[in-house]
């Protein structure tokens, strides 16, 4: 058996999926956890109410100013190096963020926010990697396990709010409420990035002169398939980040506590990847531009149930049910790209893929803190706001994706 054949075998893909599986899992807890204290304390930290989600806002431009870079960096010296870059960049910004809180800087905490950011866009590459050493029967299946991996980071990441807060005895609220958790991402970053000792991803080849140079980004942006897949990614995780951005300053506004937005995060993070076991069968079985669609009218949902009411269990209904659209939704869309460009092309589509997609949820999250603290004065009128918003962007990835499946069949490339 040759080098490659090995390294491409089911075992060793099989075994990348459990490496990526854990990582999810470890290091992709302070993602759960950084959503859901960050907000409440920017809002601590800062003067201007319409700021309070700014330092969410920076993870997401942190991630997007590092998509490509690091989609640059995977090419040339391999997933490995890559995601090491990430957990040094989540280790940093954790370390960044517990020291803004004990110094009360507002500046500081965003500095550390935007590092946290250069995980964020390593996390995101997990989903690519899983599908590196996949036959193409195992693909939709590889993406949605690692993306299960998320199930238990659903836990973790939130229990160690919970867990975390009272850790530095300190005069300050800031720092017995928050500091310990930042603490907790250094650790993950630190304990988490060991795993990937055990991936045996092989380096994309040093193609010859004579090898095809694949298309141009342009290209790649303006095939049918590929540009519909970016909108669908698009929409659906931005649409998650705006909803989910708000929603801890949405439930303590409305009246209840903190543990209770810990709780509704637990809730819709466990309904993001719960769906991943079974999410790349039901591809495989019905197609994805089904499940694609099918996520589009689930997230519709959910800004439904959201405005039917601000009692506790709305939120916990509507934020399960925006995870579980979002699962659909942008794990099809990943699918449907992952098998619409070549592997010499991979590190061009991926990192512009992901520079489009982060580039949305940053807009996104921009609009949630403006949209919640300063719409109609209220958390009920500002969580109305940002349902709302919804709207146009479903119609304008629904429509996208019907377009492509009308299209006729020697065009669908």
């Amino acid at each position: 058996m040759s080098a490659v054949s090995e390294i491409s075998s089911p075992p060793v893909a099989r075994r990348n999926v459990a490496v990526l599986v854990a990582a999810q899992a470890i290091l992709g807890a302070q993602m759960p956890l950084v959503f859901t204290i960050s907000g409440l304390a920017g809002q601590a930290l800062t003067t201007n109410l319409c700021f309070a989600t700014l330092p969410i806002s920076l993870i997401v431009v942190g991630s997007m100013l590092t998509a490509t870079p690091l989609s640059w960096l995977m090419q040339r010296a391999g997933r490995r190096a890559g995601f090491a870059v990430g957990a040094l960049g989540g280790a940093l910004g954790g370390a960044i963020c517990a020291y803004a809180l004990f110094i009360a800087s507002f500046p500081v905490f965003l500095l550390g926010s935007l590092c946290t950011g250069v995980y964020m866009s390593a996390q995101g590459f997990y989903r690519f990697a899983a599908a590196d050493t996949a036959s193409d029967d195992f693909r939709p299946k590889a993406i949605s396990y690692v993306m299960a991996g998320g199930l238990a980071s659903a836990i973790i990441g939130p229990q160690l709010v919970k867990f975390s807060q009272g850790m530095f005895d300190h005069p300050s609220a800031l720092v017995t409420s928050f500091a310990g958790a930042y603490l907790m991402v250094v650790v993950l970053n630190i304990a988490g990035s060991s795993l990937f000792l055990f991936l045996r991803i092989p380096k994309p080849p040093v193609p010859s002169d004579d090898a095809p140079r694949g298309r141009s980004r342009r290209e790649l942006i303006t095939t049918p398939r590929i540009a519909v897949a970016v909108i669908c990614a698009m929409v659906s995780y931005a649409l998650m980040n705006l909803v989910m951005t708000s929603t801890p300053l949405a439930v303590v506004g409305c009246g209840f506590d903190k543990s209770d937005a810990a709780d509704v995060v637990t809730a819709h993070v466990l309904a993001m990847f719960a769906p991943s076991f079974f999410t790349g069968h039901l591809i495989a079985r019905f197609g994805v531009e089904r499940i694609v669609g099918l996520g589009l009218v689930i997230l519709g949902a959910a800004g439904a149930v959201a405005l039917s009411g601000v009692a506790l269990e709305n939120f916990f209904v509507a934020l399960i049910v925006l995870g579980l659209g979002w699962n659909f939704g942008f794990i099809g869309a990943t699918t449907m790209l992952a098998a619409a460009h070549a592997p010499h092309e991979r590190g061009r589509m991926q990192g512009l893929s992901d520079l489009l997609v982060f580039g949305g949820v940053t807009v996104a999250s921009l609009a949630s803190g403006g949209l919640m603290n300063c719409s109609g004065g209220t958390a009920e009128a500002g969580w109305t706001a940002v349902n709302i918003a919804m709207t146009p962007f479903l119609a304008l990835a629904g429509g996208a994706l019907l377009w492509l499946v009308l299209r006729p069949k020697d065009q669908m490339a």
